[in-house]
This record gives C-alpha cells, structure tokens and sequence, in this order.
C-alpha cells in the first residue's frame, strides 16, 4: 500500500472545503477509508491547521475536526534531525516546506501530495498534486 504524505494545504482543503480543491482532497481521504493508502502528515501539519481553522471556528469545534483527522491520518514526528536538515538545506526557501518535505523523507514515504509543486522541485521523492495522483490510481 502506497505511503502518501499530504501537504498542510491539501488538509486545510478538506477541513476547509476550499474551492476548487476540496473534491480532490476528499477523494484522498476516501481512498484512505477504504484502505488503499495510508496517509500521513507532519506534527507540524495539526499546529498550522488549528490556527488557520482557529481563524474561522471556535476552539473546541477545531479541536474535535483535528481528532477526527488524527483517527484517518498517521502523525509524524519532527525530531531534530528534521530541523537540521531543514535549517541547512537552501534549495528551500520556506522552512516549513522544508520541515514537510524532510519529515516525508525521513519517514519513508513513497509521494507527497501538495499544491505547491514548485516549492518541492529538487524533491527526491515525487511530489504530485492531489489531482494527479488521483489519476494514478
């Protein structure tokens, strides 16, 4: 079974149901359900996606959102190899796409899926949108 990192974007997406991209995001969680992935996401994922959904919705209704993502997702975590490799490497210029992208490393995933394929382009691992590799499967 493929192991599929998914972006904070492709997250808030879904618990957002942001236009144009919550169909997709949705279709990736479904195929989760029925177990033909395993998703994952960063620690850091569930810290940016309380305070953009915190921006929206009350604190606990965030908080019940992020437990029912945490029973379908499993949480990676950041350690300070992660950071060190974040903090050093210049092809990135966000350090959060850094700290995504070494956490998927470190953690043998098979993709990321992102909306940001820009910011992954000397990525080791592929790195797809949620739309294509929709068409993958």
């Amino acid at each position: 079974m493929k192991k599929v990192f998914i972006d904070t974007n492709i997250i808030v997406d879904l618990l957002a149901k942001r236009e144009p991209f919550y169909e997709e995001a949705a279709m990736l969680f479904t195929l989760a359900d029925k177990q033909q992935v395993n998703l994952s996401v960063s620690a850091l994922t569930f810290a940016n996606t309380n305070y953009i959904l915190s921006q929206s919705l009350k604190p606990e209704e965030v908080r019940q959102i992020l437990r029912k993502l945490k029973l379908i997702v499993q949480v990676l975590c950041i350690n300070e190899k992660i950071i060190g490799l974040s903090l050093n490497d210049n092809d990135f210029r966000d350090f959060e796409d850094a700290v995504q992208y070494y956490t998927a490393l470190e953690n043998d995933t098979d993709i990321i899926i992102t909306r940001n394929l820009k910011d992954f382009q000397k990525a080791k691992l592929p790195v797809m949108t949620a739309a294509q590799f929709l068409t993958t499967i």
